[in-house]
C-alpha cells in the first residue's frame, strides 16, 4: 500500500512539473517582444535575461521540450507500474489510455490556455530557471541541434535568407500595428496608417513621392532679371532650381530670402545670381526616404534635386514631402490652395487626378495599387496596359475598373474608379 502511494504521489508531482515546463514553452513562444523589451529597457533583470535568451530561442526550447518529454516517459512507466500493482495484468490495456488523457488534461491543455492569456506572468517569475536549466544542459542540446540541422539538409529543406526574415519580421510588427485598438476609431486609424508609413520609409524610392519636373518651378540664370523678380514674386516656394542652356542642367537653389537680401543690398540690376546660389544637391531616384531623410538631418538641408542614371532631371523631394509620407497631407496659409485629387461619387466610385500619387491614393480610397513601375495613378495605368489609352477606354487592374475621363495630349489626367465588388447592375 505504501508503494502505490509513493508512486501516486510522485505521479502527480511529475505532472506539475510537466505542467510547468508545458507552461513554459507556450510563454517562450506568445509573450509580447515589444513588451518584454520595453521593460528590459526600464531595467527588469528578469525582462532583460528573457531578451537575451531570444538570440538562441531555438536551443532554450529544445531545452523545455527535452526535460518534458523526459518527464513523461517517467509519468507513462510509473503510471503503468501502479496501475499493473493496483488492477493486475488487465490494467496494460487500459492505463496507457487513462494516463495519456490526464497528460493530455493536465500537463498539455490547461497550462497552455491558462499561460497564453498572460505568457509574461509565468515567463518573468522563471527567467533565472530557465536561463540556468538552458545552460546546463546546452551541451546536450548542442547535440540534438546539430543532429536536427544535419537531417534539414538531408531533406533538402533551405533556410531563410537574412531578406526573408527581415520582410517577415517587417510583416508581423505591421500586423501588431493592425491589431492596435484605440477609444477613437478615428485618431486610431491615423495612428496606424502613420507607423506603417514609418516602417515603410527603408523600402520606399524618392521617385515614388518626388514632386515631378513638370511641376516644379525652375529659373534660366540668363534670363532677364525683371522676369525673374516677377517670378520669384509669384512664386509660393523658398527654394527655386536655377538651370542653364537647359533645364536638365541645373546649376544652382535660389532661395527667395538670400535673392530679396541682395536685392536690398546691392540693388536689382546688379544682382548675380551665381553668387547668392546655394550648391545643388543631387540623389539618385531610388534612394530610399529613410535615407534621404538621414541625408537631410546631417546636412542641415531641406531640398534635393532628384536624377536618373543618365543624369537627367526628374522632379524634387523636399524634408516636407517625407514628413508628409508619415502624417499626411500639411498645408500652410502660404500653399498654393489644392484638393487631394480624389472625389468620391455616390454611386462608390471616385473621380482621380491622373498625377495624384500612387500612395497618396492607396491612404485616400483605402486600395492597394504597386508603386514598384510607377509612381502616379497614370503611370501605373501606361505600365499596366502597355500602350497610350484614349478617352472612353475602361480597363480592370488590381480589382478596380479604371476609365479615361481626359486627356492632355499623351498625358492621362482625370479617370474614374470603380472598385468591381461596388459596379452596379
Amino acid at each position: 500500500m505504501i508503494s502505490e502511494l509513493f508512486y501516486l504521489i510522485l505521479v502527480i508531482v511529475l505532472l506539475l512539473v510537466g505542467s510547468y515546463f508545458s507552461a513554459c514553452e507556450t510563454a517562450l513562444t506568445a509573450y509580447s517582444k515589444p513588451k518584454m523589451f520595453s521593460m528590459a529597457q526600464d531595467g527588469n533583470k528578469k525582462a532583460q535575461i528573457i531578451i537575451s535568451l531570444q538570440s538562441d530561442i531555438s536551443l532554450v526550447l529544445s531545452t523545455i521540450l527535452t526535460c518534458y518529454t523526459i518527464l513523461n516517459s517517467l509519468i507513462v512507466s510509473l503510471s503503468n507500474v501502479l496501475c499493473i500493482n493496483v488492477f493486475g495484468e488487465s490494467a496494460v490495456f487500459y492505463g496507457p489510455i487513462i494516463v495519456s488523457i490526464f497528460i493530455v488534461l493536465f500537463a498539455e491543455v490547461l497550462p497552455k490556455m491558462l499561460t497564453i492569456t498572460n505568457p509574461e506572468k509565468i515567463l518573468l517569475p522563471s527567467a533565472y530557471f530557465i536561463k540556468y536549466l538552458y545552460m546546463l544542459l546546452k551541451p546536450l542540446n548542442k547535440v540534438i541541434s546539430l543532429i536536427a540541422g544535419s537531417i534539414i539538409k538531408l531533406i533538402n529543406v533551405d533556410n531563410k535568407s537574412t531578406q526573408e526574415a527581415y520582410k517577415e519580421s517587417l510583416d508581423e510588427l505591421k500586423g501588431a500595428i493592425d491589431l492596435h485598438t484605440g477609444i477613437n476609431i478615428e485618431t486610431t486609424k491615423q495612428e496606424k496608417v502613420m507607423l506603417k508609413s514609418i516602417l515603410d520609409l527603408g523600402s520606399v524610392p524618392v521617385s515614388s513621392i518626388m514632386i515631378h519636373r513638370n511641376n516644379v518651378t525652375t529659373l534660366c540664370i540668363d534670363d532677364d532679371i525683371n522676369n525673374i523678380v516677377e517670378k520669384v514674386i509669384n512664386c509660393p516656394f523658398t527654394r527655386i532650381p536655377l538651370w542653364s542652356d537647359n533645364q536638365d542642367n541645373i546649376i544652382g537653389i535660389l532661395h527667395v530670402r538670400d535673392f530679396l537680401k541682395a536685392i536690398r543690398e546691392v540693388g536689382i540690376e546688379n544682382i548675380k545670381l551665381s553668387d547668392i546660389s546655394l550648391k545643388p544637391c543631387f540623389i539618385p531616384e531610388n534612394k530610399a526616404l529613410l535615407d534621404q531623410l538621414q541625408s537631410f538631418k546631417k546636412r542641415h538641408e531641406h531640398f534635393a534635386l532628384v536624377i536618373d542614371e543618365y543624369g537627367s532631371f526628374l522632379g524634387i523631394v523636399t524634408l516636407e514631402d517625407i514628413i508628409e509620407e508619415i502624417v499626411g497631407d500639411i498645408s500652410d496659409e502660404h500653399d498654393v490652395v489644392s484638393t487631394s485629387g480624389v472625389r468620391k461619387q455616390e454611386d462608390g466610385s471616385y473621380i482621380v487626378n491622373g498625377s495624384i500619387n500612387i500612395r497618396d491614393l492607396n491612404r485616400e480610397i483605402e486600395s492597394n495599387f504597386k508603386t514598384e513601375n510607377a509612381a502616379t495613378i497614370a503611370g501605373l495605368v501606361i505600365n499596366a496596359i502597355e500602350v497610350i489609352p484614349e478617352i472612353g477606354q475602361a480597363f480592370i487592374i488590381a480589382g478596380y475598373k479604371f476609365e479615361i475621363l481626359k486627356k492632355y495630349r499623351n498625358q492621362i489626367t482625370l479617370l474614374k474608379l470603380t472598385k468591381l465588388n461596388h459596379v452596379h447592375k
